[in-house]
């Protein structure tokens, strides 16, 4: 959910045509692509290095856990400098902000998209958990920590580039 909330404040920003918050994202960017490369890059290192839970996540999930979780995937999700450049590059040319009835379609459009995207993907996830042992999870952490960390070198030397 916290990365349809991010999808749908960019979607909300470009579809609704809030120039001064696009331009100030945009000449923001070096900042956000710095911050959004070092986080990936922590959260990559510590996926590579990461051993896999011998056993399942207790069930129960208590708010506080909620509220991080939602709270570190929507704050990963709006530092990420593909979404704020895709959302500019998809609505740049879209009208259907000009008015507030289609810029909120728009807007709860991006979101409910977002949400059913990322709830089938964990749940597709949740039905395959039993079939990955610790060796195949150590794997996954590798593979992941891996690529992560090879987006957030990508986004520095584009920086640099």
């Amino acid at each position: 959910m916290g990365a349809a909330t991010a999808d749908a404040i960019y979607g909300a920003i470009a579809a609704l045509g809030l120039t001064a918050l696009t331009s100030f994202l945009t000449s923001a960017s070096l900042m956000i692509r710095l911050l959004g490369g070092a986080l990936l890059l922590y959260l990559g290192i510590k996926t590579l290095f990461a051993k896999p839970a011998t056993k399942s996540a207790e069930t129960r999930l208590s708010r506080s856990n909620l509220l991080g979780a939602y709270t570190s995937v929507l704050a990963l999700t709006l530092t990420n400098p593909m979404t704020i450049i895709s959302f500019i590059g998809i609505f740049a040319g879209f009208s259907a902000g000009n008015d507030g009835f289609g810029g909120l379609v728009v807007v709860l459009g991006v979101f409910i998209g977002s949400a059913l995207w990322w709830l089938t993907l964990s749940g597709m996830v949740s039905l395959l958990r039993t079939r990955f042992n610790a060796a195949w999870m150590v794997w996954v952490n590798r593979v992941s920590g891996v690529i992560m960390v090879a987006f957030a070198l990508i986004i520095w030397r584009d920086l640099l580039g």
